[in-house]
């Protein structure tokens, strides 16, 4: 049972962030990604349109996750069981 519970914290743990608060990010990219995909697709059929949009959104999640990412205080676990 550890194990699983490993496979779906490890990384979450390693960027300092719970099993939830990563779904939540990981979550919101992906409805960008899907925003920025759909804008692209629109685009190469009609070139005129979204001429920006897919470059722009990529520029922002970008800036989300490597440019401006706010680094969170690893958690204190022993604190947390003191409590």
């Amino acid at each position: 049972m550890a194990m699983l519970k490993t496979l779906f914290t490890e990384h979450p743990n390693s960027v300092n962030e719970t099993y939830t608060e990563h779904m939540q990010m990981s979550g919101s990219f992906a409805i960008w990604l899907f925003a920025a995909g759909f804008c692209a697709v629109i685009h190469a059929i009609l070139p005129f349109m979204f001429e920006k949009t897919a470059s722009g959104i990529i520029n922002k999640l970008y800036g989300r996750m490597v440019t401006n990412r706010v680094v969170k205080q690893p958690r204190n676990e022993t604190a947390e069981v003191l409590n």
